[in-house]
């Protein structure tokens, strides 16, 4: 019996030594992974930010930061059975409907769409809102001075069916829906995703939303170049401060607005930081002293994804955006002969 003692105790302990071994592996594996082949942290991979989460918070929370673990389960609950019912199956034999307005993009099926059911934590937190700052979760009150002058850029813009050019830049494939591809990033509808790449002096995020690449160029100084050059999405350049990517964004395309607000004094500042293998800490802060009457800021999860990045085959001068204006020619001439369209738009 004592000898059939020692050989469990001497397998015990073989057994114990193994799992060590290979704790110390998975270990040795992850501290590897952290970094990329010249040292800088690695933030390498498929993230996707779609959440529950709201970006800005419903004002009867007022300044509650963060829900209780009942609270998230309740949201997270109430967001999957919106979903379940509008995945019901339609009954073939209904009838037709009756003429209306077209509905919007928000009435696609499931089939197109991938929202949000799960409430991620920050930092452990389940937050009520992307922003937290200020304490409201809102985005600050326009200035006064600037809706005056906005209401000017807008009258002298061109009616949204007069050409192309009058379409919004997601319609136009010019860059993607709902800035999903920012900055600031935030999710949308569907194709809430994104690759992001390293190599050495450079970071680029690979948007799946109308194909956005945005260029990050690791360095101190900004090109000369950029403010006659303005890009689509901005110049971004950044710095490490630790494991913490720091990325200022600046000197956008005049075209390009955010939230309905022209960027031409709008600076964004973005950090990532990895706060575990599959999550990453997405922070943004809003500087335009034009707009804003204080700045503003928030943060988003970053949840690690195994799926790939596919083509969206999406192009400027589209069949869309052409049957959008022989549509509007169209009306444009049955009005000329006085003829009183059944949908109303």
């Amino acid at each position: 019996m004592k000898r059939k003692h020692k050989q469990l105790v001497s397998q015990g302990k073989n057994v114990i030594f193994l799992l060590i071994f290979l704790f110390a592996q998975i270990v040795r594996a992850e501290q590897i992974d952290s970094r990329t082949e010249w040292g800088a942290p690695n933030l390498q991979g498929v993230w996707k930010n779609a959440t529950v989460m709201p970006f800005e918070r419903p004002t009867e929370l007022g300044s509650k930061r963060a829900y209780t673990v009942e609270e998230a389960k309740i949201l997270e609950r109430r967001a999957q059975a919106a979903v379940e019912k509008n995945n019901i199956a339609l009954d073939p034999s209904r009838p037709a409907p009756t003429a209306e307005a077209l509905p919007p993009v928000g009435n696609y099926d499931l089939f197109w769409t991938d929202r949000g059911m799960f409430l991620p934590t920050v930092n452990g937190e389940y937050r009520t809102s992307a922003i937290t700052s200020p304490a409201n979760g809102r985005i600050p009150e326009r200035r006064a001075e600037f809706n005056g002058q906005n209401k000017i850029i807008r009258a002298n813009r061109p009616d949204r069916n007069d050409g192309p050019e009058g379409r919004s830049l997601g319609e136009r494939c010019l860059v993607a829906f709902g800035n999903s591809s920012g900055p600031v990033m935030s999710p949308v509808m569907y194709n809430s995703h994104m690759q992001i790449i390293q190599s050495p002096g450079y970071v680029t995020i690979l948007v799946e939303m109308v194909h956005d690449a945005r260029i990050i160029k690791i360095t101190d100084e900004r090109n000369p170049a950029s403010p006659v050059l303005q890009k689509w999405m901005g110049d971004s350049i950044g710095r490490w401060e630790g494991e913490t990517l720091i990325v200022e964004t600046k000197n956008y395309n005049p075209w390009h607005t955010y939230r309905g607000a022209p960027t031409k004094t709008l600076t964004v500042t973005e950090t990532f930081k990895r706060e575990s293998p599959n999550k990453i800490i997405y922070g943004f802060s809003v500087d335009d002293p034009s707009v804003y009457s204080s700045d503003w800021s928030g943060e988003y999860p970053l949840s690690q994804i195994s799926e790939p990045i596919y083509e969206y085959a999406c192009h400027e001068g589209n069949y869309g955006i052409i049957g959008i204006l022989a549509g509007a020619r169209r009306l444009e001439s049955m009005a000329a002969q006085g003829i009183e369209r059944q949908i109303k738009q």
